[in-house]
């Protein structure tokens, strides 16, 4: 690569995007993110695997809440911001905010996604209101605000595929960012080309079934062809055979569960590990009998096959309890993993194990791995944040192939 392209990640998470990005061989000058186990996730990432100094992955990673977003930018932040997010930040962010952080460096890309619940199809058939009154349909208006400022060559902007059908306030959110990008010089795809931009992680040689729609901007009239950037993404596309369960997670490390479960610490403990290898954060989840139970029914019986109303049946019967949704599901060796869901930290019902004589759900890190994490990554937080954080990331190889077709591009142009 000629060149090293910066880049700023908006929503950046535990840092899915910024890790592929930093893979591909760019610069990120700044991270924004205001949960805290994700903010030192990231800085922790950049310090163990990218040789920041502390001083520096404390200042690149801004622990802050975008919507406010003339302070990120311009920094003078005020008392109360000072009291919820300069402990951990760089006196010169507070100070000076983005612009004193980046100084005199070209922001040459600007990435991210807000927060998906508000637009995922999901959430808003659990919400009462179809997630109409959620302030994150409007998150987008950040992002739109630093691209206007920091005029980047491109930007990529990852969503759901809901996104496309979200109609809060009786109109298409899409339409709504569409004439954003549009009022400050910026074009994307029209909405009704939009659904050319769902793409599959799978065909990234992640070993999941994620879809997301990429949305790519650049300046009208500038220097780089929109169609391009698509066309580049389909031209990285693995030509080799998808990644599967088994690829990600087929010789990691067993649990079987205990014939008398146990506490340790006051944690309770259902599965023994198999073995004398251990995993960073691949520990087996507590279930309790009945799941167990119901985890070797369904797997040994594939119950992933059978009708829903069947599933629903048999939730009713294992736990005397109606629901209009199926409770449980197995991944399976020789496909792709569904969508890794933050869900997870709830619980992983939804993520059995495929192997029956385990009978558990999916560990940290096993969920990581279908999400295409590299085994040295490492989440902070409880293991609910951690479950949370990889549910909400970027997969890793999908990224990292996004920055491949946009360099190609870039690089084009160069020549």
């Amino acid at each position: 690569m000629k060149n090293t392209y910066t880049f700023i990640d908006l929503f950046s998470g535990c840092g899915g995007l910024s890790e592929g990005f930093n893979m591909q061989g760019l610069h990120g000058l700044a991270h924004v993110e205001w949960e805290t186990p994700m903010v030192n996730t990231l800085r922790n990432r950049l310090i163990k695997r990218w040789n920041h100094s502390q001083a520096e992955a404390n200042a690149a990673v801004v622990h802050f809440d975008i919507q406010k977003t003339d302070e990120l930018i311009s920094g003078n932040w005020s008392n109360e911001t000072l009291e919820l997010y300069g402990k951990t930040n760089a006196s010169i962010v507070a100070q000076y905010g983005l612009d004193g952080l980046i100084g005199n460096n070209k922001v040459d890309l600007i990435i991210g996604g807000p927060p998906c619940q508000a637009y995922s199809i999901a959430g808003r058939a659990q919400d009462p209101n179809s997630m109409r009154d959620d302030y994150r349909n409007y998150l987008f208006e950040s992002f739109v605000k630093v691209v206007a400022h920091y005029r980047p060559k491109v930007f990529v902007f990852e969503n759901v595929p809901g996104i496309l059908s979200a109609k809060p306030g009786d109109r298409y959110v899409i339409e709504r960012i569409c004439e954003a990008f549009a009022a400050i010089g910026y074009e994307i795809r029209t909405p009704e080309k939009m659904k050319k931009s769902i793409y599959s992680s799978s065909d990234f040689q992640v070993p999941q079934e994620r879809h997301r729609v990429i949305i790519f901007g650049v300046e009208k009239g500038g220097e780089y062809e929109l169609e391009d950037f698509y066309t580049s993404l389909d031209s990285v596309k693995s030509t080799i055979p998808v990644k599967t369960v088994r690829d990600a997670i087929g010789d990691m490390p067993k649990f079987m569960p205990l014939d008398k479960p146990y506490k340790v610490g006051g944690k309770n403990v259902s599965h023994g590990l198999i073995g004398t290898k251990v995993i960073s954060q691949h520990e087996a989840r507590y279930h309790n009998p009945r799941d167990i139970d119901i985890f070797r029914k369904w797997i040994s019986e594939s119950m992933n096959d059978i009708p829903n109303e069947e599933k629903l049946a048999f939730y009713k019967i294992m736990s005397g309890k109606d629901s209009k949704h199926n409770k449980y599901r197995s991944l399976e060796w020789g496909k792709p993993s569904p969508t890794i869901v933050s869900h997870l930290y709830k619980d992983g019902l939804m993520f059995i194990h495929p192997d029956v004589e385990q009978a558990r759900s999916i560990t940290i890190r096993e969920a990581a791995l279908l999400q295409s994490f590299p085994m040295d990554f490492e989440f902070v937080g409880s293991n609910a944040y951690c479950y949370k954080m990889i549910g909400n990331a970027v997969p890793v190889l999908f990224a990292k192939s996004i920055a491949e077709a946009i360099v190609k591009v870039l690089e084009a142009k160069n020549k």
